[in-house]
């Protein structure tokens, strides 16, 4: 058995991290490029959302360097993700690749048994060193955080703003190559130490904006078209509202600790969205508002053209906009988004919160 699974953000890292571990074979899918997201985008339905065909590039450039099992994480409720490892099946097995073996790891809060007997078809019954590289894959998600934070602090403050560009693309590079928890922490530890040795304009107080939305579009930097870098260049300090850690808490961690998932975005969405309408449409409302009640200048909505729930979202945000006083750009992705339409918005944006921070500075002088 050679494992492989799609790329969302740095989940790749934590998942090899796990897989290595417990000493399982597997294949990180090359990075995601424009080539990639047509080959999924070739085989699968047209009017699907940007994350399945992109998943499906991930797949078949894995199952061409060796990989034989394919690892996805499943979902419940309205969203078209519960659908993507069944149909992904069906399709790469129409497209010849009839050998390939699926295993869809659904939250244990959903069917407890059945993650269980997901995760002995990965481990060979092992259970004991499982749970132990379960742990330390959940330290090295903490850790992936901890660096992230600290880039969006460091990038827009940062005098030469390419020495980022630089150790955070040269992070990328390398994790391929370490093998473990304990590899994996050190260079991540390392990239800290790196960029922390960056010389910082210290007196600049940039611009807040936080980044809502549809979970992979806002974690998968290739599908944002690098949103956080082009903002960070652009000398704003963003903030991403969902992570893999956060994910990995409320999808594992507190179900099977017999705690309920997303307590407080249910809580802060309610007078908007009260129900449940699959993927994270309520915690994107939640998130929205709680950037405004932290001063931030400005949101960020990405999300793939054709998902519902991030288009229910998007209709309840002016609402937000409105009742919190925080302006919002809404941005849909696809295969066809064009980087210089895209790069414009945010940057009109940018300018237009911008001369909204200086009218304020006026107001009070």
């Amino acid at each position: 058995m050679i494992i492989t699974y799609p790329h969302m953000g740095e989940a790749y890292i934590a998942i090899k991290a796990v897989l290595d571990d417990i000493g399982v074979e597997s294949i990180v899918p090359a990075y995601t490029t424009k080539a990639t997201m047509q080959l999924g985008s070739k085989l699968s339905p047209e009017s699907i959302c940007l994350p399945f065909k992109i998943m499906l590039g991930n797949y078949i450039n894995a199952i061409k360097s060796g990989a034989d099992t394919i690892i996805i994480t499943g979902s419940c409720g309205p969203c078209r993700f519960g659908y993507y490892g069944p149909i992904q099946k069906q399709i790469l097995e129409d497209a010849g690749y009839k050998d390939v073996e699926f295993i869809i790891l659904d939250s244990p809060g959903e069917d407890f048994k059945k993650f269980i007997s997901s995760i002995a078809r990965i481990t060979g019954g092992r259970f004991i060193a499982p749970i132990r590289a379960l742990r330390a894959g959940y330290k090295v998600c903490c850790e992936i955080d901890k660096m992230n934070e600290l880039v969006y602090y460091i990038r827009p403050r940062a005098i030469n703003k390419s020495q980022v560009k630089a150790i955070t693309h040269s992070f990328r590079s390398n994790i391929v190559n370490v093998k473990g928890s304990a590899q994996i922490t050190e260079l991540i530890r390392d990239t800290v130490n790196k960029l922390k040795a960056i010389e910082l304009d210290t007196s600049f107080e940039p611009l807040k904006i936080g980044i809502i939305g549809e979970i992979y579009t806002i974690i998968e930097p290739f599908s944002n078209l690098e949103t956080e870098e082009k903002l960070g260049e652009l000398g704003i300090e963003v903030h991403r509202s969902m992570t893999v850690k956060d994910w990995a808490d409320n999808t594992i961690v507190r179900p099977v600790t017999g705690r309920k998932p997303y307590t407080k975005e249910k809580r802060l969405s309610k007078p908007y969205l009260p129900a449940l309408i699959g993927g994270h449409a309520q915690q994107c409302i939640a998130h929205a508002i709680q950037y405004a009640k932290h001063g931030y200048d400005g949101l960020v909505q990405i999300y793939p053209m054709t998902c519902m729930p991030e288009i229910v979202s998007r209709s309840i945000l002016p609402q937000i906009e409105k009742d919190y006083n925080i302006p919002i750009l809404s941005l849909i992705v696809d295969e066809q988004t064009g980087e210089a339409g895209y790069v414009t918005r945010l940057e009109a944006f940018v300018d237009y919160i911008s001369g909204g921070r200086e009218q304020a500075k006026a107001a009070i002088n």
